[in-house]
């Protein structure tokens, strides 16, 4: 089988994969053609970067869901474990699969100016992932920019 698939950095593909970042936030709507399809969600190559982790982790502390749209709860769980071992997460891999919901303004889910990205320029649509299916063990892939096709979709 295969998949549309889109690549997304970690520690948020994890936390996709774990139910606790129910929108992903883009510059652009998602295309029609995947709105309610499975899609891959894939963590891309580049390495976790630390401060970043400490800004989402306070702020997730200090403004909780309002001000990243994340899962307070496992989303700390999951980041403080990736503060002291960023290497526990994949990187160049599929973690999961989920279903694309019709986007939304960003502005409407979280105030202006906040995401639970710093990237605020690339936080102007929130795409709904639900159904989330958790690959584990997580899938070896190149990814890519924007959507590209997975091949490896037989088991999800």
């Amino acid at each position: 089988m295969r998949l549309p698939a889109l690549t997304v950095w970690q520690p948020w593909a994890s936390l996709i994969a774990i139910g606790a970042k129910p929108y992903e936030f883009r510059r652009w709507s998602a295309p029609r053609a995947y709105r309610g399809k499975r899609i891959a969600v894939h963590a891309g190559a580049r390495p976790i970067r630390k401060e970043e982790l400490r800004d989402l982790i306070l702020r997730l502390r200090d403004e909780g869901a309002m001000g990243t749209a994340l899962v307070v709860e496992p989303a700390l769980e999951l980041l403080d474990r990736v503060l002291t071992s960023p290497g526990i997460l994949p990187l160049s891999h599929v973690v999961c699969t989920a279903i694309l919901g019709v986007p939304e303004r960003a502005t409407e889910l979280v105030p202006a100016g906040l995401a639970d990205s710093d990237r605020i320029d690339h936080s102007i649509w929130a795409w709904p992932l639900t159904a989330i299916q958790h690959l584990e063990p997580p899938r070896p892939a190149k990814g890519a920019q924007g959507f590209w096709t997975w091949h490896g979709g037989d088991s999800a």
